[in-house]
């Protein structure tokens, strides 16, 4: 869910400058699934502009503070919401630790790298939603650990049906800063690209793991 569009247009808008996002219809990128895209998202490069990452931040943060049960905890999923992550527990003042897709095969052998205690209330950052299968893993290594989960946000969203069924069987909150609707919309105004690719571009989301084997 997205609770204030008027931000979410500001959120597109940076990361289309910044080329966070970049949008190629003509070239499309490959993700690690496989599947075609005329997106690839890497909102690590957030970090690398101080302005963007304190807006970033506090957007979060605002909206933790509004929508969400007071954290205890600010979690952040392995390895693309940790810098993020902790700027927000900097600025909520809280403890933070990150999750790891899977425990080490070394040392402590921990998935849940930092200190808490069992009960604490935790809100996860996420940097980026597709389907979810790999933010949920997170949230469920830490229900594992009988940390109790707010919910999740996340800096961006494709917006996949397939991702709203998964979280709510899972029963998670997800609201997000913007999303892949938000930012074609944003793309499209200020002239990032033509109605074509406009069109373009909205198929792939109808349709994006068969979209690939079209082409």
């Amino acid at each position: 869910m997205i609770l204030d569009q008027d931000n979410a247009k500001k959120v597109a808008k940076i990361l289309l400058q910044i080329n966070a996002i970049k949008l190629n219809p003509k070239n499309p990128f490959i993700w690690a699934s496989g599947w075609k895209s005329p997106i690839y998202c890497d909102n690590r490069i957030i970090l690398s502009h101080p302005k963007t990452r304190l807006f970033i931040r506090n957007e979060i943060s605002n909206q933790i503070n509004k929508f969400y049960e007071k954290p205890e905890i600010i979690a952040g999923v392995a390895t693309g919401a940790i810098g993020i992550g902790i700027l927000v527990a900097d600025l909520l003042k809280l403890p933070f630790v990150y999750v790891r897709p899977s425990a080490k095969k070394h040392g402590r052998e921990n998935q849940i790298e930092g200190t808490y205690q069992k009960g604490q209330s935790v809100v996860v950052i996420e940097d980026l939603i597709s389907t979810g299968n790999s933010s949920l893993m997170a949230v469920d290594a830490l229900r594992n650990a009988e940390l109790n989960i707010n919910g999740m946000i996340s800096i961006f969203s494709y917006g996949f049906p397939i991702s709203f069924e998964n979280f709510k069987n899972k029963n998670v909150k997800l609201n997000s800063l913007s999303s892949y609707d938000i930012l074609l919309k944003q793309a499209y105004e200020s002239g990032y690209i033509n109605v074509k690719e406009h069109e373009i571009l909205s198929e792939w989301k109808k349709n994006p793991q068969e979209w690939g084997l079209q082409k």
